[in-house]
């Protein structure tokens, strides 16, 4: 039996103009499951190949695969939809699932469409093979848990059927690493830097549960840990097999254990990989003997959600963290000569103009490498979309833009128009600064200049033409 996951195509990511691409880590830990099992296995990372939905239908069409398994966020969701229909233009006989975060939390909605066939919530390892083996077996759906789909009644209608969910996966040392082989590696890059990257996760779940967050929603609170042998042992394999010289780690709480932070440095150290890693970081787990320990180890990037300058919108969020510890996290990552990227979110609920352009004075007053300005968006399964939801605060309809670069709510002085000029403005005034460009240039040399078109194009051919602001109204007030 042939598989194939599919990443669909992506026009739109707060991520694609800073230079960053990533492998698909999903799907590639539940490929390498299936091929663990002897399945015959395929990807195709549409979203890496900027792959039209044709190219999509010929790749298709030569792997001709009896299960297709699609990956869906929010904003790709009508993406993943365009090639399950591909998919079964192309080859009608075949089996469509999908999965991810989208249709974990919005199955209903998601397995409605005449082109999916089944939905898989949740963590998606053994729910696939246990699918697929159920399928290759001509077994009974109902026993697999964590699934949805739908079946006839005695009347001819369809009805829903959802599945007891999954128990978490506890040990993630068991899993096999991921399967790599079958990505376009040479398609991935971190920051615009000329290097080979990949990415990882250390750990699943996340105590904090902040409002937004939609990746805790979907792993939960309680921490799994990979061990640190296991961890490095991968570092390992990505390097002397793949060329890897740059990892991301991807976890939500990569430096929430001090201890293991700097035991998984000591070892990187020990086995002298000699690696450039980047990770994300709650401000509040940063001190100097932290930051020097990654320092040593190769770390080389921390990306930090600052979200706002307004500690009454940070604790509606459920940050648990404060103004200060946040100028400190930077200082110190400043002082260590660790990049930082600075990660903002405007117009969440409570919100005003004062506020927001008190957040974007605040994060130049930081002095980050580079800041990332969002806009807030109330991902489904989050407890911000089901409050968001309940009060109607929700404008805008279409999935295709919820990618935290276009506005979805108003807030309480702020329309939907208002929130893209006041986005637009703080990209602008944050990348425009003469001294700025000359720091960055000085620190990351061409690099920052890719960086920096990257961030211009962004922000003029989408957000300007949107807005028709010009320079000269930006800096007006």
């Amino acid at each position: 039996m042939k598989i194939t996951f599919i990443n669909p195509p992506q026009t739109a990511s707060k991520y694609k103009f800073m230079g960053v691409i990533a492998p698909p880590l999903g799907m590639s830990y539940i490929a390498a499951v299936l091929e663990k099992n002897d399945y015959d296995v395929s990807i195709i990372d549409a979203c890496a190949l900027d792959y039209t939905l044709e190219q999509l239908s010929d790749r298709v069409k030569e792997e001709n695969p009896d299960i297709v398994s699609i990956s869906a966020l929010t904003p790709t969701i009508g993406s993943a939809l365009e090639s399950a229909q591909v998919v079964k233009e192309t080859i009608p006989e075949t089996k469509v699932i999908l999965g991810g975060y989208h249709p974990t939390f919005n199955f209903e909605e998601t397995i409605h469409d005449e082109n999916v066939d089944l939905v898989i919530r949740g963590e998606g390892e053994y729910t696939m093979l246990d699918l697929v083996q159920t399928i290759e077996k001509g077994g009974d759906l109902s026993k697999v848990k964590g699934i949805v789909y739908e079946e006839e009644n005695d009347n001819g209608d369809k009805i829903m059927i959802v599945t007891p969910d999954r128990e978490p996966i506890m040990d993630l040392d068991e899993f096999p690493f991921p399967a790599l082989h079958l990505l376009p590696m040479d398609h991935y890059k971190l920051l615009n830097m000329d290097t080979h990257m990949s990415t990882m996760i250390t750990s699943r779940g996340c105590p904090v549960q902040c409002s937004f967050c939609s990746s805790a929603a979907m792993h939960g609170r309680k921490i799994r840990r990979r061990s640190i042998k296991n961890i490095v042992d991968e570092m390992e394999h990505l390097k002397y097999d793949y060329g890897i010289e740059t990892i991301a780690f991807m976890d939500d709480t990569f430096t929430i254990n001090k201890k293991r932070v700097k035991d998984l440095c000591n070892e990187i150290m020990n086995r002298n990989l000699d690696m450039m890693w980047g990770c994300t970081a709650r401000v509040d787990t940063l001190n100097e003997e932290v930051l020097d320990k990654m320092k040593q180890a190769g770390c080389i990037c921390i990306f930090m959600g600052v979200e706002s300058a307004a500690q009454d919108v940070l604790d509606r969020m459920g940050k648990r963290t404060n103004i200060n510890k946040i100028k400190e996290a930077f200082k110190i990552a400043r002082e260590k000569k660790i990049r930082t990227i600075a990660s903002v979110a405007l117009g969440m609920p409570g919100d005003t103009k004062k506020a927001m352009n008190k957040t974007i004075k605040f994060v130049h007053s930081l002095k980050p490498n580079y800041a990332i300005y969002s806009l807030a968006t109330p991902y489904p399964g989050t407890r911000f979309y089901k409050e968001a939801f309940e009060k109607n605060l929700i404008k805008v309809k279409d999935w295709s833009k919820f990618t935290l670069i276009s506005p979805i709510l108003d807030t309480i002085d702020c329309s939907v128009k208002d929130l893209r000029k006041i986005q637009a403005k703080a990209f602008i005034k944050f990348y425009l600064r003469p001294h700025y460009l000359i720091r960055e240039f000085l620190i990351d040399g061409p690099m920052v200049l890719k960086t920096f078109y990257g961030v211009i194009k962004q922000v003029f051919t989408k957000m300007v033409e949107e807005t028709q602001i010009t320079i000269r109204e930006t800096y007006i007030k």
